[in-house]
């Protein structure tokens, strides 16, 4: 049995999180944190936990003593505030999994110029924390960078073609669509009912937070500079994303090369459902799941690959990702309180 603390627990990850703790056998829920709700049970925020948890929101003023009484710390806050948070930790064994992006990127410079903010942690060992990836250097990491919604359905899709060289690297699009649960439990217009309703749109086209986050994995993959184009959508639901990677094929690659290229790399992974050649993933398929469903097919007009993956934002987009790389840095069965049956319709 090990003690877990929620740093930020009232977002849509924090609560999720909560969600999928709740079910495991080998975690006990020490504290959970919020700066705007201190002293208010979790409850009250989310009803839907009504009954199972009566954990009163703390504050993180108190965070060194959460350290101390915790040996992993889940950080679910906006990008700027882990660093502050793991600066103040990282004398003490605890290990900490941030949800946010601060401890994603290798080269810190990157995360500043993309997003606004001066890095203050700069030196903290961290990994990133895509566990079909990156499984072994999981398994000792100190700071786990939890991999990003977006970051994940797109990495996962091309994975395996950038680590086989199957396709020029210039020539990599990827079109992502997302539920506005992705956007945070915070009010804003543009999720507002009556704007998001019967809407579809693009935002932050060329300029995505994320597009460096993909880049530098699938760089690390392929061992050569990436620069792609990523497109992220907004659609009227609450979960879930979809996918669609474009990439030229090299010369003399075949379409059976491809199939094998994926059965190598995903062929025993818990959770990527590999749909084959020609299918067609959907988000309703993998909701309130752990799962990434991936599909592809080959257009010979254009000698393109066009990868289609599914996953939920919030599970393996966000809490179940970080559930996922607890158990392997716990030592634990992978798939722990992860055994989630996605639910339909």
């Amino acid at each position: 049995m090990i003690k877990v603390s929620v740093i930020g627990a009232t977002g849509y990850a924090g609560a999720e999180l909560l969600s999928i703790l709740q079910r495991h056998p080998q975690v006990e829920i020490a504290h959970i944190t919020s700066e705007s709700h201190t002293g208010k049970k979790i409850a009250e925020l989310y009803p839907h936990l009504n009954g199972i948890y009566n954990l009163t929101l703390e504050s993180l003023q108190d965070i060194q003593e959460i350290g101390m009484d915790s040996d992993f710390i889940f950080i679910a806050l906006p990008h700027g505030h882990a660093m502050d948070v793991g600066k103040m930790l990282e004398i003490f064994p605890v290990r900490i999994i941030d949800l946010g992006a601060d401890y994603r990127f290798d080269n810190t410079e990157i995360y500043e110029q993309w997003y606004g903010v001066k890095h203050t942690h700069k030196n903290a060992p961290r990994v990133y924390g895509l566990a079909e990836i990156y499984r072994e250097d999981i398994r000792t990491a100190k700071i786990i960078g939890n991999a990003g919604c977006f970051t994940t359905a797109s990495i996962l899709a091309l994975a395996p073609l950038v680590r086989h060289r199957l396709i020029e690297f210039d020539s990599i699009i990827i079109d992502a669509a997302s539920g506005v649960s992705g956007a945070g439990r915070s009010p804003k217009l543009g999720n507002h009912f009556p704007e998001l309703y019967d809407n579809f749109k693009a935002y932050n086209v060329a300029h995505h937070r994320h597009t460096p986050e993909i880049e530098q994995v699938l760089e690390n993959l392929g061992g050569e500079k990436i620069v792609l184009n990523f497109t992220p959508h907004l659609v009227p639901m609450s979960r879930g994303i979809l996918a669609t990677c474009y990439a030229k094929i090299k010369e003399n690659v075949t379409a059976s090369t491809i199939d094998a290229a994926f059965s190598k790399m995903y062929g025993n992974e818990k959770f990527i459902r590999l749909l084959g050649r020609g299918a067609y993933p959907e988000t309703k398929f993998v909701r309130g799941s752990n799962y990434c469903d991936i599909g592809w097919h080959i257009d010979e007009r254009t000698n393109r690959v066009i990868v289609l993956s599914a996953i939920d934002n919030l599970v393996k987009g966000a809490a179940g990702q970080a559930v996922q790389n607890l158990n392997i840095a716990a030592g634990f069965e992978e798939s722990t309180a992860l055994d989630i049956v996605p639910f339909y319709p």
